[in-house]
């Protein structure tokens, strides 16, 4: 049996991991999750204005997709957090426009958005759409 794994885009902040390997087993039966860090990510990559940070993400997304076979993308936010101190609702406009960028790169996988809740173990996916 092969291990299913999944790419996270997501804050350097660690209480957000578990979490979310935890949601990607059970909602979507990834059995690894490929964590991508920078702080704040979700606002880095919805401004889509440092180039170096962008290109850095760019260029690791292809190891989790080629090399290990992931067909999803998870990309997250958080309350609290230090790189991206917006509220939640701001952080889900940037999560959107963070899938726009993602979606951008052409990896031509599914990206899925999510919102780490206070508790730091309920996790929401979130409506790109809205």
């Amino acid at each position: 049996m092969n291990d299913v794994f999944a790419c996270h885009l997501a804050c350097q902040d660690g209480r957000v991991t578990d979490a979310v390997s935890h949601h990607a087993r059970v909602k979507h039966g990834i059995d690894w999750v490929d964590n991508i860090t920078e702080p704040g990510i979700n606002k880095i990559l919805a401004e889509n204005i440092d180039t170096s940070v962008i290109k850095s993400i760019k260029r690791k997304i292809p190891i989790s997709i080629h090399h290990h076979g992931s067909n999803v993308i998870f990309i997250s936010g958080h309350p609290k957090c230090a790189g991206n101190p917006a509220g939640k609702e701001e952080q889900i406009k940037h999560l959107r426009d963070a899938k726009k960028t993602v979606e951008s790169f052409g990896f031509g996988v599914n990206i899925v958005l999510l919102w780490i809740e206070n508790d730091w173990a309920t996790v929401k996916e979130i409506d790109p759409a809205l």
